[in-house]
């Protein structure tokens, strides 16, 4: 089913789908690769798929969800949790690019929501959110209605493969191209040097990354001359943008045009329109989408939505809404465009006096020597919580001295009383996930 709905939008094109370093490939190349041992997989049975984009796992991962398997990408990167995820996804085979390495039970593992999934005769897609607030919760998708965005053709891009297999924006960067007969650059890996070198040799037009990367992009020296004249597009996701980084990439590359995207694992990917470019407030909607606020609180219901979750209650309530627990504030000039402050477990309550962690991470960041900020809300027995700042600076990176009294000063003549961290730690305590978000 997923062949001929490709075959009929690539028609015979011999044009390039995928190159890398070592390789150029066209998507019959892809499509026609034969891997033997997917013969020993059934209709409805649950695989895992450890892999990054490569020819390999692309070509994989479309063959097993032609022969409706249900598939759960994952990447060599969280290996740690691989185990829990096989277990939480009932998975039967595990593939690491095309070779069969692992036959954990042939017989199907029963599942009420995987069991409908297969009655339905649809193939399926597992995703594990990040954990970031408990263990991470399995995710399962119809494949069907989960593609049906992408029925709307776009244009043709030279697309950079930077986010990854095993997260829902890789996933829709690699459809997106195939459905819309692009071609898809792949990385050998993610640091600065190595995506300008690889935007440069691909000529690549789109570079899909997070808010994170451009941090550190921002921060390049000699970015502007070593920026690939061939971007035309950047898209940004995942986590919260900071106005800062927007607006200095804005200012250091006025040829490009910065997009911002939308979504989640448990919904898809959402159509968005941002208000300006160098603007953070963005208009939500696309092809069966609906949203609304309630208390500040952003509520979206969609038709790619989950079938639910397989190791925790639904999200959804009765009337199909979706608590995204994103803080939002409407646009004075369109209030049909809202922007992210932060999240509903960000709020800092300082004796009584309520604010979102971001307003004080903004404010860091924009001292000129900080890459990073994050800050921590600590019980206190006095005003109830306190906050703590982590910062990761550019000098503490390179081992020199960072003027922390300044820093401290800044700090004070910036925030208000009750915003003002009582500690500051440096360069300890934020970390950048595989999937490049600050953790």
């Amino acid at each position: 089913m997923l062949f001929n709905k490709l075959d009929a939008i690539w028609d015979g094109d011999i044009s390039p789908f995928f190159k890398s370093k070592n390789s150029e490939l066209t998507y019959l190349d892809i499509r026609n690769t034969i891997i033997p041992e997917i013969e020993a997989v059934n209709p409805g049975d649950v695989v895992a798929l450890i892999g990054d984009f490569n020819e390999k796992t692309i070509a994989t991962f479309l063959t097993l969800i032609e022969k409706n398997c249900v598939v759960v990408p994952l990447a060599d990167e969280t290996v740690d949790q691989h185990l829990y995820f096989l277990d939480q996804a009932c998975v039967q085979y595990v593939f690491k690019e095309e070779k069969l390495i692992n036959v954990r039970c042939k017989k199907q593992i029963k599942n009420p929501l995987i069991d409908s999934l297969r009655s339905s005769g649809h193939p399926g897609l597992i995703l594990f959110t990040s954990g970031s607030t408990g263990k991470p919760k399995a995710i399962l998708h119809d494949f069907f209605p989960f593609i049906q965005r992408y029925s709307t053709p776009r244009p043709s891009l030279r697309t950079l493969s930077f986010l990854l297999f095993d997260h829902i924006g890789g996933l829709n960067t690699l459809l997106h191209t195939l459905f819309n007969k692009g071609l898809i650059c792949s990385l050998t890996s993610r640091n600065v040097l190595e995506v300008l070198a690889t935007c440069k040799r691909f000529n690549v037009e789109l570079l899909p990354t997070t808010p994170t990367f451009l941090r550190m992009l921002s921060l390049y020296p000699g970015l502007i001359e070593e920026f690939p004249e061939s971007i035309k597009i950047i898209s940004y996701g995942t986590e919260r943008m900071d106005q800062i980084t927007l607006t200095r990439l804005v200012n250091m590359l006025p040829n490009v045009s910065f997009r911002q995207t939308y979504g989640m694992s448990e919904l898809g990917i959402l159509r968005i329109k941002s208000l300006k470019n160098d603007s953070l407030f963005m208009k939500i909607g696309g092809e069966g989408v609906e949203t609304k606020i309630i208390d500040n609180v952003l509520y979206i219901r969609s038709n790619s939505r989950m079938v639910g979750y397989l190791n925790a209650p639904s999200p959804f309530d009765d009337q199909g809404w979706y608590c995204t627990k994103d803080i939002v504030e409407l646009s004075a000039a369109n209030p049909d465009y809202v922007r992210i402050t932060g999240r509903d477990s960000e709020l800092v309550n300082v004796g009584g006096l309520k604010f979102v962690a971001s307003e004080v991470e903004s404010v860091a960041l924009a001292f000129p020597e900080v890459a990073l900020a994050k800050v921590i809300a600590r019980e206190n027995p006095i005003t109830g919580q306190h906050v703590e700042l982590l910062i990761q600076t550019e000098k503490c990176l390179s081992n020199q001295n960072f003027d922390l009294a300044a820093f401290k000063t800044y700090l004070k003549n910036s925030l208000p009383r009750h915003m003002m961290p009582l500690s500051v730690k440096l360069n300890e305590g934020i970390t950048v996930s595989h999937r490049f978000k600050r953790l």
